[in-house]
Formats: C-alpha cells, sequence, structure tokens
C-alpha cells in the first residue's frame, strides 16, 4: 500500500461518515487506482490519496450536500439540484481542501470529477473515475470487458464506461448530466477508438 500522510485520520472519519459497504468500496477503489498508476507511471501516492477521500462526502444528506455546495461556491444546476448524490464528487473535492487541509490541485481535480468526468481530464482523474467502476467489487453487465480494456488503453476504458453509464440511466428513464453528455461527445470528437474496436 503506498504511503500517506495522516491516513489513520482520513480512515476514522471515513469509518465514522460512510456506511460499511461504502467503506469497503472506498478501500478497492484506493487499491485499483494504486494498480492504474503503476501501469500508466502516475504518482502512486497521489493516486492512492485521491481513491482513498473520493467519496469522503457519500455520507452526506442531500441537504447536506446543497448546503455544501453553495457554502463553497459551487455552481448548481437544475441537475444538481434533482439529484443532489451527484454534489458529493465536487462537494467532496472541497471539503478534502477544507476539512483535511489537502491542497494538491491534482488530487483535488481527480476527487471532482470522478463522478460525471469531464473534456479536461489528467492521467490522473481518469484513474480514479476508472477505478470507481472497475474495483474488484463491482459486478454489472460490462464490467469484465471494461477490466480488459483499461489494461490497453485509459482513454478508450473511460469512453466505454460512459457508454455504459448513460445507457443504464436511459434504460432507467433518468436524466443525463450535460457534463457526462460533454464528455462523451468531447472523446467522439477527439477520435478516440470507436466503440464497434472497443466491443470487439
Amino acid at each position: 500500500m503506498a504511503y500517506i500522510k495522516n491516513r489513520e485520520v482520513y480512515i476514522s472519519f471515513l469509518k465514522e461518515h460512510l456506511s460499511k459497504e461504502r467503506l469497503i468500496h472506498t478501500l478497492a477503489v484506493e487499491k485499483e487506482a494504486i494498480s492504474l498508476a503503476e501501469r500508466y507511471r502516475v504518482d502512486v501516492n497521489k493516486a492512492s490519496l485521491a481513491g482513498l477521500l473520493h467519496d469522503c462526502a457519500k455520507g452526506f444528506s442531500d441537504e447536506e450536500l446543497i448546503k455544501l455546495a453553495r457554502a463553497y461556491n459551487i455552481p448548481l444546476s437544475i441537475w444538481d439540484l434533482s439529484s443532489p448524490q451527484i454534489l458529493h464528487a465536487p462537494v467532496g473535492s472541497v471539503f478534502a481542501r477544507e476539512y483535511f487541509g489537502i491542497k494538491d490541485r491534482e488530487i483535488l481535480s481527480a476527487i471532482w470529477k470522478h463522478t460525471t468526468g469531464d473534456k479536461e481530464m489528467s492521467t490522473l482523474d481518469k484513474i480514479i473515475f476508472i477505478a470507481d467502476y472497475i474495483e474488484y467489487n463491482r459486478n454489472f453487465p460490462g464490467v469484465n470487458h471494461l477490466r480488459e480494456i483499461v489494461k490497453e488503453d485509459l482513454d478508450s476504458a473511460v469512453l466505454f464506461a460512459i457508454n455504459l453509464t448513460v445507457g443504464y440511466i436511459m434504460r432507467n428513464n433518468c436524466m443525463v448530466h450535460p457534463k457526462t453528455i460533454e464528455v462523451w461527445n468531447y472523446l467522439i470528437k477527439e477520435g478516440r477508438r470507436g466503440l464497434n474496436e472497443i466491443y470487439s
């Protein structure tokens, strides 16, 4: 496991504020993030900390998330207000900075972008985004194929993951966050590997 200063403090907070299942998920995301960081030559300690804290605000209620978003001057859209749990990512990023004193912009960016993604994503951003999808407890149609894709190409894995997300949301008659659509369109426009190739 990578070395993280104040790890005990973070774990103590997570144990208090997350469900047992969410804590297990969090630790699994951290482990996967470390593995991907080693594969794609990203700072392992940054990946470890971003993975560990990516859901630090997940245990907050809808009301708490909206209140913190306003306090942190995070813009609120109609999509955020209709599904406030999506705010756990940006709120968690600012919370990690304000509560834990984390100043590293790469780590904070990875926490912010791990749910909807973003058209401008660093390698670390993509690692946390994908680690959240494929940690070993995840079990849904397409996840095993996604695990294979990420071994070869991180951008293709992001594209495939967004495809799975949009498909799931649409099948359940829910609104797709515009940020997710923006990322999809950007990746397609930039000429990432097409889905036909990914599916083959």
